[in-house]
């Protein structure tokens, strides 16, 4: 079977400085110390095609949340010469608010998404406020949009994007939550998006503090793990800020903001 290696970069857009441990970690025994969050998204490029994983979340409705975003997501992809009016294809890992907002900045690409995801987001669950909570509706409602003008590709578990980058269903942060499988030159390399928020999560089987069945959760550890071939360090996960420790910035100027995750680490 023929495939192709990738660049892959997380792009950081925003942040969440002021929060604790308490918010990212079930049975922790450190709760108040300071536990701050990161949000990226991803890009995989190679000559052939540029894929984004997630779409982030707009400056509304970061105030309203209490987030800070430097920069749009079609701002951010602008200065890695990633034109978001014209891109073809965009992995949404899940439809939490931080992951599937400004998809209207997107107006070509069709929009891969698990079928679990659509059915968990428009469904009876969504009747309840405490499982409402990391949703947006007017997020949703963008995606339904674009499934009647037949931009959604839905897939059921495992999927092929391109030659070399594969989606995987991983549930328990959220019923339809994909991970994403890259070829690189370093061997597979996983986007863990919110399988796995942080190193902590998955390396110590701690689950995010948002998770709506544990034994999924757990069991989707291991499956990012079998993804990358057993190598826990080409796992990357989808909030750390030691991500942008361990990899190097795309150029010096970039430091902080882009970096490349196809490489070996740093740190």
């Amino acid at each position: 079977m023929t495939t192709e290696t990738y660049e892959i970069l997380a792009l950081k857009y925003g942040s969440q400085e002021n929060r604790t441990r308490y918010f990212n970690f079930m049975h922790d025994d450190d709760h108040a110390s300071p536990g701050p969050i990161d949000y990226y998204i991803w890009v995989i490029r190679n000559e052939n095609r540029t894929i984004v994983v997630d779409t982030g979340f707009e400056h509304k409705e970061a105030a309203r949340r209490g987030r800070q975003i430097s920069m749009l997501p079609r701002e951010i992809l602008k200065q890695i010469d990633v034109d978001a009016d014209n891109l073809d294809n965009l992995i949404v890992s899940h439809m939490h608010f931080d992951h599937a907002g400004t998809l209207g900045d997107f107006p070509k690409a069709r929009f891969h998404l698990q079928e679990a995801e659509m059915a968990y987001a428009t469904g009876k669950c969504m009747c309840d406020e405490a499982m409402q909570a990391p949703f947006t509706a007017d997020h949703v409602c963008d995606m339904v949009r674009n499934i009647y003008s037949g931009r959604v590709q839905f897939h059921n578990g495992d999927g092929e994007i391109a030659p070399g980058v594969t989606v995987h269903h991983a549930p328990g942060h959220s019923k339809g939550l994909q991970c994403v499988r890259v070829m690189t030159k370093n061997g597979p390399v996983v986007v863990a998006a919110d399988v796995a928020h942080y190193y902590e999560n998955y390396e110590q089987r701690k689950p995010f503090f948002i998770t709506i069945d544990v034994e999924d959760t757990l069991r989707s550890y291991d499956k990012l793990t079998e993804l990358a071939d057993g190598k826990m360090e080409n796992v990357i996960p989808g909030h750390d800020p030691l991500v942008l420790q361990r990899y190097p910035a795309l150029k010096p100027e970039m430091q902080g903001i882009v970096h490349r995750l196809d490489v070996p680490r740093i740190g």
